[in-house]
């Protein structure tokens, strides 16, 4: 790791219209309806989403699309987030590999080879837009006729579609059959995706070509977490944006007087999400 990113600066936190947040991918309904339920009887937000500035006072969601989705069904009118860029030289994009758990892999691959647009084929191709690894080893190239990442984000959300409203989609940054098959012990296939550039999270954001849910994976430099920022701040929509913008910078300057920001160099594992 550079040294730059040693030493991130202060994260930069905005509230902003939750109608000018613009997801990349579509929301996984088994994490948003339990997140949508829990919220509706917290008090704090803990961890804000990070979002990257578009024209026009609209956002890029790069990660949260979930904690976005479920502040929409609310009816929040604000909500408060990271905002960060991609030239910043902060953030990664990389690629998350789906678990599929709590499900047959022969049912997996039959509902797969009943897709009209993907061609199965053994081993691995160049042209896959994934490849899936199943439990008994087989590996297996799922091939589209695409030639943009619109297209292939198209295909992509069929084959997701299939596992995600059937089994347990798991994220995972594993990838060695030996280090995955123990930690998911009832998996049927793991699957492995091609990368995305940051353009391609852009285009996917600005002409709703979404990807599926849970393959990007951003990760950044500096991130803010375990906020804790009142929800009734955000709630309220007697209060101006500007002057709930204006109490978040009180906010921020009390936290930083009185030493409650703490930075940590080291990536780090949280066990209580």
């Amino acid at each position: 790791m550079s040294s730059d990113r040693l030493y991130a600066p202060t994260p930069d936190l905005r509230i902003v219209n939750t109608a000018s947040l613009l997801p990349h991918e579509i929301h996984d309904s088994q994490r948003a309806l339990p997140l949508i339920e829990r919220l509706q009887s917290e008090s704090y937000m803990i961890n804000p989403p990070v979002v990257a500035p578009l024209e026009g006072d609209q956002f890029i969601i790069l990660d949260g699309a979930n904690r976005c989705h479920a502040f929409q069904a609310l009816d929040y009118p604000h909500m408060l987030v990271q905002v960060v860029t991609y030239e910043s030289g902060l953030v990664e994009l990389e690629t998350w590999n789906h678990v599929i758990g709590r499900w047959s892999e022969s049912i997996l691959i039959a509902q797969l080879n009943q897709l009209p647009d993907i061609e199965i084929l053994q081993g691995q191709h160049a042209r896959a837009i994934a490849h899936v690894l199943t439990r008994s080893q087989d590996i297996l190239a799922l091939c589209a006729a695409v030639d943009n990442a619109h297209e292939r984000n198209e295909a992509l959300c069929k084959v997701v579609d299939i596992y995600q409203k059937n089994a347990a989609l798991h994220r995972t940054t594993l990838s060695e059959p030996e280090e995955i098959w123990p930690m998911f012990p009832d998996s049927a296939a793991v699957l492995f995706f091609r990368h995305y550039q940051p353009a391609d999270i852009v285009a996917a954001a600005k002409y709703q070509a979404w990807l599926p849910p849970g393959i990007s994976r951003h990760i950044v430099h500096g991130r803010a977490l375990r906020v804790n920022y009142p929800m009734t701040l955000l709630k309220d929509e007697q209060v101006s944006l500007q002057d709930k913008n204006e109490a978040l910078k009180h906010w921020m300057r009390e936290k930083l007087a009185h030493r409650q920001i703490r930075y940590y160099a080291e990536a780090t594992y949280q066990f209580d999400e």
